[in-house]
């Protein structure tokens, strides 16, 4: 448990024993998500599959979309963006923005409790949906490069771009596999 996100939670920050049982409810979210869909998806269930009890879960997590916020923002702080060392900014911004979308893509259920989550009014999704637009907005700057300190509505645009493609998919009007590939022609179409 080096990982410093690893380490880190909404509320607090865990001893490495704390952190194992985060990451085990984590990984019962996504299974349990996997077999109920976010509708079905309550803290007990999640804690007895992790094998914990209830109210050990609800000392980490304050409602399930905590939970499912929380296991996107550690997904996407654990997973860096791909090394991209085109000189075309333009081709930077697109690996990022595919990498961030094809996130959860090959997860439909946890694709879409991730953007139901992600739009909820708990203070510890609200505190999230900082970090994982800090995020966002960091790895799109890096992409960026020089052209970043120019016009900061470019990086904006983006990050609209992305929240509109991950509420599109999260609606059902496409996979996240298709959001990708239209996060990347609409990237484009910004740019050039």
């Amino acid at each position: 448990m080096s990982d410093p996100v690893a380490r880190e939670s909404t509320r607090r920050r865990l001893t490495a024993k704390q952190a194992a049982t985060v990451d085990r409810l984590g990984r019962a979210a996504v299974e349990v998500l996997s077999r109920e869909g976010f509708s079905g998806l309550t803290i007990r269930m999640v804690a007895a599959e992790a094998g914990v009890g209830a109210a050990t879960a609800y000392t980490y997590f304050s409602s399930k979309e905590h939970l499912v916020a929380e296991v996107f923002w550690r997904r996407l702080a654990s997973t860096p963006a791909p090394p991209d060392e085109s000189p075309d900014p333009v081709d930077r911004v697109v690996g990022v923005l595919r990498h961030i979308a094809l996130l959860v893509a090959d997860e439909p259920e946890l694709a879409g409790a991730v953007t139901t989550a992600l739009l909820g009014k708990d203070p510890d999704v609200e505190h999230l949906r900082f970090r994982i637009g800090r995020e966002i907005h960091q790895r799109l700057s890096t992409a960026l490069g020089a052209q970043c300190d120019s016009d900061a509505d470019v990086i904006e645009s983006l990050e609209q771009l992305y929240a509109g493609a991950l509420v599109r998919a999260g609606m059902g009007y496409a996979s996240y596999t298709e959001i990708a590939s239209r996060l990347e022609a609409s990237a484009r179409l910004l740019l050039t």
